[in-house]
């Protein structure tokens, strides 16, 4: 019998996302310091040209400024409050993204959607490990981080159910460092998952470990 790993709990989990239609990242092959960046440095959280893209091809009757101008709006948020963050950047991705922009000598408002609710697979939906953090001088390496046009709105944090000194708990409170240490990240997160390899449980980032579900 295979001998049951943290690692192999993660390339499985990674397996199975990718049998539901997402794409593998192995984040070093795309980090700042790879021959195919896809970040400027390892502070930066979001995979910039995929979001680009995916809004111009979310919001086709838009000009470009407009969302440029919604793309810097979600990059603005920076309330000292994590909870803050999350919950204005919630706002923008649920109720969509304020511009205005002048068409015809006009001043024109409108909405610029980041996600395709309506349209699913008019999204990109990417699984990322092994992705570096690094802010105020700590650096951090989450599991797996699933992206939504190059938006990180999951977070997964595995521990292996063979270890007797690691629990769904352990997978919990390392999250919890995580957002000290790493808040940038969260900012953008719909829900955390914590799981042993045997069960999995998803919260919010305000959530203690007894209101995960299971």
């Amino acid at each position: 019998m295979h001998k049951l790993t943290e690692s192999a709990i993660e390339t499985l989990a990674i397996e199975r996302l990718q049998a539901l239609g997402f794409d593998y990242i192995y984040a070093p092959d795309v980090a700042p310091d790879s021959l195919n960046p896809e970040r400027e440095s390892f502070a930066e959280v979001l995979l910039l040209s995929r979001l680009c893209k995916a809004v111009a091809r979310i919001n086709p009757t838009l000009p470009a400024a407009a969302l440029d101008e919604a793309i810097k709006n979600i990059q603005r948020i920076s309330s000292p409050e994590l909870l803050a963050n999350n919950e204005a950047f919630h706002r923008l991705l649920t109720e969509g993204v304020n511009v205005s922009y002048q068409k015809d000598g006009n001043t024109r408002g409108d909405l610029v959607w980041l996600v395709d609710f309506a349209n699913p697979d008019n999204n990109e939906f990417v699984v990322a490990n092994q992705f570096t953090i690094i802010e105020n001088n700590q650096n951090k390496r989450p599991d797996i981080i699933l992206f939504v046009n190059g938006l990180p709105l999951v977070v997964i944090e595995l521990k292996n159910a063979a270890d007797e000194n690691t629990t769904l708990n352990s997978a919990y409170r390392q999250l919890e460092t995580y957002k000290q240490a790493i808040p940038s990240l969260f900012t953008y997160n719909g829900f955390v998952v914590v799981s042993d390899g045997l069960e999995a449980k998803a919260g919010s980032i305000s959530a203690g470990l007894s209101r995960f579900m299971a």
